[in-house]
């Protein structure tokens, strides 16, 4: 099977969603760099399938745009983001490779009513020369931002050989008890044969910066987020009645999370704050800020809320704890990728909150001293109670009920982790890889209208009139 780094999993790029946003921007990039010795007077996308149904909600018109221009998701000026594409649409052209080619975004951006077989996340990129077309490829968008072309076998960075080969839970346990190391130690040393140490703690630190700033820029906005649904902002509004003031009081991340940690900490304040945490990421993502895709960006408030509730409200040991998190909620969610999905529009947000609150459950139970069995306790029983859950995003956009599933996914994380710190896994019925396979067998089995199309549950029954959703 493919080998998968714990930073294929967290990548650091731009909201809505990485289905639905990331994926085909980069899908886009890929394809303006096949056409760098190309003359080209027109280009046509053609969204398919889920992309399709929920694809103005999720700025998958934006992103394809985006990527056709060479702009990269990890640094694009996300305030400029409106501009670029005003641009585009004024001028009726799009800068690929340099030069102006002309294209209309109603026109040249086809939301197809179908999908196609492979994939319910497809999309196909045409260009032309005069009526012929001279380069036509199909991409599938297949979750937490990873792409596969059509016909093209997947060849990644990571096909090395690791010191230890992980498929499934059974292999971290039987590794973790022949070479008596942590999850976290298991996981570094299998980094090390893909980069330098130095370079694995400055990408954890990069992820763990990306993350407080999100959550601190969230803190400090308030207003309507975008996309025609109203939904007030809530995190500053929550964060002004925690701290009794508004963050723009702090200059720095370091001065605002230390005022955090030496507040109030009563459990009402904790559960507040965690919230206040979720809350503030996933209100940015849905404003197309920058995010880490944890694994997926519908999906990235959890693991920032609970790494922040440790560091806050836990003894910890700062960074190098940060990184022991990072690692071994890292290697869960590449476990779910390879044995389930991470993809909602194939399993339901099972898919991506159930997965993210299993990763957070399983960092959080490794710096608090967890076994490597009570690891994989605690991500089996975060994900046992999520099973199930539905992806039902009313007109489209990742805001409802996606924001407050953060919240809810974050809180399960911290119980679940509790759980397992004071259980037993030698008493549990139900081990990590039975709820995976089982996560599989129900995503399998769930109706399509539950798998982000807009076109079931709280996006049925509280129908909002959005433009192709």
């Amino acid at each position: 099977m493919e080998q998968l780094s714990i930073f294929d999993i967290f990548k650091i790029g731009v909201g809505p969603s990485s289905s639905h946003t990331l994926g085909p921007w980069k899908a886009a990039l890929h394809f303006a760099d096949a056409l760098k010795d190309e003359t080209i007077d027109a280009i046509e996308i053609h969204l398919f399938g889920s992309l399709s149904k929920t694809g103005i909600g999720h700025a998958t018109d934006i992103a394809v745009q985006l990527g056709l221009e060479g702009y990269q998701p990890k640094t694009v000026i996300t305030e400029e983001i409106d501009d670029y594409i005003t641009t585009i649409a004024t001028n009726q052209s799009i800068i690929i490779n340099e030069k102006s080619v002309p294209f209309k975004v109603k026109q040249d951006i086809v939301f197809q009513d179908f999908a196609m077989p492979v994939h319910p996340n497809t999309l196909t990129f045409i260009a032309f020369h005069g009526k012929e077309s001279i380069l036509e490829k199909t991409y599938y968008s297949v979750g937490g931002g990873f792409i596969e072309e059509e016909g093209v076998e997947i060849v990644s960075e990571t096909d090395v050989l690791f010191p230890y080969s992980i498929e499934k839970g059974q292999d971290v346990l039987r590794i973790a008890s022949l070479t008596n190391l942590s999850i976290s130690a298991i996981v570094y040393k299998n980094e090390l044969a893909l980069r330098k140490a130095k370079v694995i703690k400055s990408e954890i630190q990069e992820i763990y910066q990306t993350m407080q700033e999100c959550i601190f820029k969230g803190c400090k906005t308030g207003g309507i987020l975008p996309g025609g649904l109203n939904v007030k902002r809530r995190a500053k509004k929550m964060h002004e009645q925690l701290m009794g003031f508004s963050s723009d009081h702090f200059e720095t991340l370091e001065g605002w999370t230390n005022a955090i940690s030496n507040g109030p900490s009563t459990f009402s304040q904790i559960n507040k704050w965690i919230s206040c945490f979720a809350l503030a990421v996933n209100e940015e993502n849905a404003a197309l800020s920058r995010v880490v895709t944890s694994p997926t960006n519908g999906a990235a408030g959890v693991i920032p809320a609970v790494l922040m509730y440790y560091i806050c409200f836990c003894e910890n040991e700062g960074i190098a704890d940060v990184e022991k998190f990072i690692l071994t909620s890292g290697i869960v969610g590449t476990l779910f990728k390879k044995g389930a999905t991470i993809s909602a529009a194939v399993g339901g947000c099972q898919a991506e909150i159930g997965v993210s609150s299993a990763m957070a459950a399983a960092g959080l139970t490794e710096v608090l001293g967890g076994t490597p069995e009570q690891v994989l306790m605690a991500a089996e029983i975060a994900m046992e109670h999520h099973l199930g859950l539905t992806c039902d995003p009313i007109g489209g956009l990742v805001q409802i009920p996606c924001i407050e599933r953060n919240t809810m996914g974050a809180m399960k994380a911290i119980t679940a982790s509790n759980l397992a710190l004071s259980g037993d896994p030698g008493d549990a019925v139900v081990n990590f890889d039975i709820v995976v396979k089982t996560m599989w067998d129900t995503a399998q089995d769930m109706n399509g209208k539950y798998k982000e199309t807009s076109e079931g549950g709280l996006a049925f029954n509280l129908p909002v009139i959005m433009p192709n959703c």
